[in-house]
């Protein structure tokens, strides 16, 4: 190798900068010129003579338009109706399911009801209607309480007022109220609590005719599948005619007529606006709002509905002032009267004569409508004045044909108040009102009215009987004994004809209850009831026959079927013709001269006798004419001691109040076996004998006779209040 290649080697060995390959020749260099620099200072740059780029001209910006209001609202109902194609699908799903959720809740609610082939208007249980002798409405009996009627012959105030009350556009829905439904969940949402159901007359009949009153979801729903099936099957009219018929008014009325007989006296055709009203408002809650317990609930209740057939169109305004309406002013009095004590016997006996009822019945009864009303109106008025200061709070009365047919029946005060039936169930001491059968038993043996007994202290054992006033006569006869009611002569007799020939008397004659055979049985110590007291004085008004009290005439269906017809009962003589004069004229003498003084009626013959029970706990008389025989009774139901109340006192007027009225346009007729009666006569008043028709039953010609007749008979006018209320029940 050569020493210059070595050389060369050794250099390159050395380290030695690198040389970047330039493009340019080392004389140029490349410099930034002024221009182009960043200067930190605020002098402005020279102009550089030498350029190297030609300058681009500036483009003007545009100026930003600025957004309209209308820009922003489109693009906010873009970004609003974005998901709507999504709300809509899942929407429709949502909807499907529902669908089919509610059809499957729907048909498993059906399946448990009976086969729609099966479904039927239930038939409305049968009506007992039950009249007097002239045909006219005593009472209805029954779950219904009343004939059902045709929506014609109801007065139109009463569907008018139900609509506007309970169902607004029952003439526009199918059975199920949307409108209704949604404003009363709305309601009871806003008032956190149950305030309105929104149901349909249309459910409400389907609820009454075939579901239990219960509350539950099932139930609801059962009930909108029978509404539907009513909406199909039925027209307006017949729904609303059968909804009025079958609904609870409360009080025991279920149909508006029943209502309507309840609680104003008369039928639902004449039902006034302010009572229609009444009637509707009771729907909602008949129990709260019956007037007999809440009038003045019954009032506000019945003016909201006045508002709400206002609202509707069907009362105009002004044509009425709703806040002066009192339509349950009379309603309290509802159930008061004595007819619902007759008409609880007869719901006894009916059922005992034909079993069960094969649909509505008629009951024909022996009762006379004038001389209940009449009964029930001089009663009432001898209570009110004598009630408290003589402390005597009860009162019964039974008034009976010759034959035994029940004229007249007051069982209490005010049935509204007690229902018992004191003159048929309750049994107290007729006291002294029991020596007829005494006398009669001596009669049979023998003895005669003139016959003597001495009237002195005796004793039998350790009983000591004593006379009312504990004084002693001496010589007396049975007449003038039986006159003055003496207990020792009474007992006497008892011991004389021995107390079962007594017992046996009195049975014979029609006393029914157990008596005790006993010494003191001649003083009445042994209870009886006023019904079976006053049937054994019949044979002194008949003729000596027995007859047994009957209630019943007939029983007919509402067709006119004959379902029972009374047969006159066989002939059996209690009393003989020859004690039958001598106990009339003796029982004439306790009238004319004795203890019965008080109950003397002019003109018309009469004979009875007073009773008293021990500590004055009960006081009776018990009379007869040839047309009628009456005992009245007064006491307490505590069994409490009056002050000093005898038969001869309240009950004897009393007796000669109701006789002289019953009698008015009445025939005289002597007792059987007497003589010409010759006692003082009363002037004739000119009334025609009284029967009212059907049409004018519930008019004011009833009422103004019964008031004429009434006045006249007692001789003195009666509180008028007492009698108003009475004779417009």
């Amino acid at each position: 190798m050569s020493s210059k290649l070595i050389g060369i080697m050794a250099r390159s060995t050395k380290p030695k900068s690198r040389v970047e390959p330039r493009f340019v020749s080392a004389k140029e260099t490349v410099r930034v010129s002024a221009k182009d620099r960043v200067s930190q200072s605020k002098a402005p740059l020279k102009k550089s003579t030498k350029t190297t780029h030609a300058k681009k001209p500036k483009k003007k910006k545009k100026p930003v338009k600025k957004k309209s209001d209308g820009f922003w609202l489109w693009r906010g109902l873009r970004l609003m109706f974005r998901p709507l194609p999504k709300v809509l699908y899942w929407g429709s799903v949502a909807t499907l399911w529902g669908l089919i959720l509610v059809v499957g809740i729907f048909g498993y609610y059906a399946t448990k009801l009976p086969s729609a082939n099966t479904w039927a208007i239930p038939e409305r249980p049968p009506n007992i209607k039950i009249v007097a002798i002239d045909n006219s409405l005593i009472s209805n009996r029954g779950l219904t309480g009343g004939k059902a009627l045709r929506l014609e012959d109801m007065s139109p105030y009463i569907p008018q007022a139900v609509i506007a009350i309970e169902d607004r556009r029952f003439h526009a829905h199918f059975g199920f109220d949307p409108i209704g439904f949604a404003r009363a969940m709305s309601r009871n949402i806003l008032s956190l609590r149950l305030r309105q159901g929104g149901s349909t007359i249309t459910q409400q009949l389907a609820k009454n005719l075939f579901l239990k009153p219960e509350r539950t979801f099932g139930r609801k729903v059962q009930e909108l599948i029978l509404a539907f099936w009513l909406e199909a099957n039925y027209s307006k009219a017949d729904i609303l005619e059968l909804y009025l018929n079958r609904v609870y008014f409360g009080a025991g009325a279920t149909g508006v007529n029943a209502a309507a007989r309840r609680y104003f006296g008369k039928s639902a055709k004449q039902v006034t606006i302010g009572e229609a009203a009444l009637l509707a408002g009771l729907l909602k809650a008949p129990s709260r709002y019956t007037p007999a317990k809440n009038p003045e609930l019954a009032q506000r209740r019945a003016r909201v509905v006045l508002q709400a057939m206002q609202r509707e169109g069907y009362v105009k305004p002004g044509s009425i002032n709703i806040e002066d309406m009192k339509p349950g002013e009379h309603a309290q009095h509802f159930r008061s009267g004595p007819e619902h004590f007759i008409a609880d016997m007869v719901v006894k006996e009916v059922r005992s004569l034909i079993g069960d009822l094969p649909g509505d019945v008629v009951v024909k009864t022996t009762i006379d409508s004038y001389l209940l009303t009449a009964a029930h109106a001089i009663l009432t008025d001898a209570l009110n004045k004598h009630g408290k200061k003589r402390n005597v709070s009860q009162v019964a009365l039974v008034a009976l044909a010759p034959d035994g047919a029940i004229r007249s029946l007051i069982g209490g005060r005010n049935y509204g108040d007690s229902q018992f039936n004191r003159a048929v169930d309750a049994k107290r001491q007729p006291g002294s009102a029991f020596k007829p059968f005494v006398w009669l038993t001596a009669l049979e043996r023998g003895k005669e009215p003139n016959s003597i007994y001495v009237d002195e202290p005796v004793a039998f054992g350790k009983w000591r009987p004593q006379n009312y006033d504990q004084e002693y006569r001496g010589e007396v006869t049975l007449d003038e004994a039986l006159s003055l009611s003496l207990n020792t002569i009474a007992a006497k007799l008892t011991v004389e004809a021995g107390s079962k020939n007594i017992a046996y008397t009195a049975a014979r004659m029609g006393i029914k209850s157990k008596l005790k055979t006993n010494a003191s049985l001649g003083l009445g110590t042994s209870e009886v009831n006023l019904l079976e007291l006053t049937s054994a004085y019949a044979p002194f008004a008949n003729g000596g026959l027995r007859a047994r009290p009957y209630l019943i005439q007939s029983i007919t269906t509402d067709a006119g079927k004959i379902l029972f017809q009374r047969n006159k009962d066989v002939v059996v003589r209690a009393v003989k013709k020859r004690e039958l004069r001598m106990m009339n004229v003796m029982l004439q003498n306790v009238m004319l001269n004795g203890t019965g003084k008080a109950a003397f009626i002019k003109k018309h013959p009469a004979g009875g006798k007073t009773g008293t029970s021990q500590n004055f706990r009960d006081a009776l008389f018990i009379g007869h004419t040839a047309h009628l025989i009456t005992g009245i009774w007064f006491g307490n139901d505590d069994n409490s001691p009056t002050k000093k109340i005898t038969g001869g006192s309240l009950p004897a007027k009393t007796w000669r109040d109701f006789m002289g009225a019953a009698h008015l346009s009445l025939k005289v007729k002597q007792l059987p076996g007497q003589p010409i009666y010759t006692a003082g006569i009363m002037k004739e008043i000119p009334i025609p004998t009284f029967r009212p028709s059907q049409q004018n039953i519930d008019g004011a010609n009833l009422r103004d006779d019964l008031k004429t007749r009434v006045n006249s008979a007692i001789q003195k006018k009666p509180k008028k209040s007492i009698l108003d209320m009475i004779l417009n029940r």
